[in-house]
């Protein structure tokens, strides 16, 4: 490596397959290592959404633990989720004057694989299904006896039947002691004892309430405002995110939610978190027409993050942002067909390419949806192989970004010639790093000119399968970048 002006040129990446013997224009990358940009304050991380496939019983409800605890990722977000009433609402049926009907048997074997998995991070917790005897419906809303059976009607009704909120926050009381205060009281004056008491720093209120229920903005707040100022008495430590909207378009939920004047007295904003997919413009598109369309969509989102942010700056800038439902969906959750294998690795640049964006926006937590999908359960959104529990290259890229950047590291102007590839150079304790993501279905030729020194690359790309990241030593020499490609240069 020639070092000019605290300068390291080079090509980006890597030693796999074979070079061609002609050559193109030399494609380079330039890194001043010593002109830091900004400093990251962002960590990367998954949701798991509860279903069949994780729970107890399940042929792969061991694999999928143990790839949630390889990866030591913070700030997890775990959500029972309303397809599955059983096994997200823990009072099925309202109380009478002489009995309740609390039920937590499906509830807690997922939550204590999931404390149990995350031991020692962070994690944020969200029991996002209010009881649909709360709202005020038409006929009562009947849902499944087989608690693995889906049910897509589930969340009916756009008005709570208590208007005070108190039903709605005293449910949240008793499903929060019981996680974290190993108990609670019921309506009816009968303690309940769970034995649980799990420390739950981060609590997410609802989910997606643009699409569930279609809770408005005002509705919504005056809900967090219930749930919040409640929970807070058990839990002053707990930290709270709110919003969680499905679509990020309309700044009405952002100017509504931020602003300090719409919350009860004594109520803060802590957190806000909304969500990102991109989706095929039209049925019929195929994977070269992908690359184009999913990044297009990526883009045009990450415009709207930057407009959503200065509202934050301007209302309520103590406040963090968890961005955490990144991924792509090809059809509906219960429409299934062929997904070509490079799929994942598309898929995969794309949430590194999303990382790296609003790591440079200083998003707090960028999320990958979600650990396990299947058909019936959006099948294309899954980071593992339904069948076998493997990895696909969507999990094995983001291994690849939790242990390679963390928040603390610096970003430093890093300038580059290579088409279809994003770079950036980052400078960590102890270590120089070059992250590279190849958006585009082809490979990328590149040499590293004048190197002195070996550089190791971790990659995950179309060669590398359900399998861990590759890994190869490059000195001085020709290389390539496979198409999809996410990398990492360390030097």
């Amino acid at each position: 490596m020639r070092k000019n002006s605290n300068k390291i040129i080079l090509p980006v990446l890597l030693a796999i397959g074979l070079f061609p013997a002609h050559s193109h224009a030399q494609h380079t990358v330039t890194a001043d290592w010593g002109k830091t940009q900004l400093i990251s304050k962002t960590t990367p991380t998954l949701q798991l959404v509860e279903n069949p496939m994780v729970r107890p019983g399940s042929p792969i409800h061991k694999s999928v633990f143990k790839a949630l605890k390889d990866l030591q990722a913070d700030y997890l977000r775990y959500v029972p989720w309303f397809p599955y009433p059983k096994m997200a609402v823990a009072e099925l049926r309202p109380p009478t004057r002489t009995e309740t009907f609390w039920d937590f048997t499906y509830l807690d074997s997922t939550m204590q694989a999931v404390i149990e998995a995350t031991k020692g991070h962070p994690v944020v917790i969200n029991f996002s299904t209010t009881p649909a005897w709360m709202w005020e419906t038409e006929n009562k809303v009947p849902y499944p006896e087989d608690p693995y059976k889906t049910t897509w009607s589930y969340n009916q009704g756009t008005k709570l039947r208590d208007p005070s909120m108190k039903e709605l926050a005293d449910y949240y009381v008793r499903v929060f002691r019981w996680y974290t205060q190993g108990g609670f009281t019921d309506e009816l004056g009968k303690f309940h004892k769970s034995g649980h008491y799990y420390k739950i720093p981060y609590w997410e209120v609802l989910n997606e309430p643009d699409l569930e229920h279609n809770i408005s903005p005002p509705l919504y707040t005056a809900m967090y405002d219930a749930i919040v100022s409640e929970l807070k008495k058990i839990s002053p430590e707990t930290k709270f995110v709110g919003i969680s909207v499905a679509f990020s378009n309309s700044p009405e939920y952002f100017e509504y939610f931020l602003n300090a004047k719409n919350h009860k007295r004594g109520v803060t904003v802590e957190g806000i978190s909304y969500h990102h997919y991109s989706t095929p413009s039209f049925e019929g598109q195929t994977l070269e027409s992908y690359q184009y369309t999913f990044f297009e969509k990526a883009d045009a989102f990450l415009d709207r993050v930057r407009y959503i942010e200065n509202i934050r700056k301007r209302l309520s800038p103590q406040c963090f942002t968890m961005i955490n439902e990144l991924g792509v969906i090809l059809r509906g959750p219960e429409v299934s067909g062929p997904i070509d294998n490079n799929y994942w690795n598309l898929a995969g640049a794309l949430y590194a390419h999303l990382f790296l964006e609003l790591t440079k926006m200083g998003i707090d937590v960028v999320g990958e949806s979600q650990l396990v999908g299947y058909p019936s359960q959006f099948p294309d959104v899954s980071m593992v192989n339904w069948q076998n529990g493997n990895g696909n290259a969507r999990y094995w890229v983001l291994k690849l970004l939790i242990d390679n950047f963390h928040p603390g590291d610096k970003l430093v102007q890093t300038n580059s010639n290579v088409p279809g590839v994003a770079t950036q150079g980052f400078v960590g304790l102890n270590s120089k790093k070059i992250l590279l993501i190849n958006k585009k279905n082809t490979r990328v030729e590149m040499t590293l000119p004048q190197a002195t020194g070996a550089a190791k690359i971790n990659y995950v790309d179309i060669t590398t399968g359900e399998n861990p990241p590759g890994s190869a030593m490059v000195s001085d020499g020709k290389i390539v970048l496979e198409p999809f490609s996410v990398a990492v240069v360390e030097l």
